[in-house]
């Protein structure tokens, strides 16, 4: 079976070749899209500004870190993934919770709503606390 790219983390496929492979364009989006998310400011070589780097945000106060997150997102997708049209950016920490409590919530989850009209392509990508560590 041939594959666009392989699919990370790297796993063990027999039926693939050595490694699991992604078949798919969408998927290939969705993989490289969350890579773009989870990837620090230099740590790509040759690149330094690649990266929304995710894991940056884990101890900031979420009064600074949404806005903050979801200006960053925005910035790197417009200028490493341009084909990607964002709809919606919503923060949520699992419960239906009030402004203030969510504030003090120790979790976050992203739920990233986009488009990629080349591919007619409309999901979403949801990044976990678990997704960052």
């Amino acid at each position: 079976m041939d594959g666009i790219g392989p699919q990370l983390p790297l796993t063990v496929s027999t039926s693939a070749g050595a490694y699991a492979l992604i078949t798919s364009y969408q998927e290939q989006v969705k993989q490289n899209f969350k890579n773009l998310l989870l990837t620090s400011p230099g740590e790509r070589m040759m690149n330094p500004d690649f990266g929304v780097g995710m894991r940056s945000f884990l101890f900031e106060p979420k009064i600074q870190a949404v806005p903050a997150i979801r200006q960053r997102i925005t910035r790197q997708v417009r200028k490493y993934m341009p084909f990607i049209q964002i709809n919606k950016i919503k923060f949520d920490s699992g419960e239906n919770l009030s402004e203030s409590d969510f504030m003090d919530s120790p979790l976050l989850s992203i739920n990233i709503e986009y488009t990629v009209p080349s591919l007619n392509l409309n999901t979403t990508l949801i990044l976990q606390n678990e997704d960052t560590i």
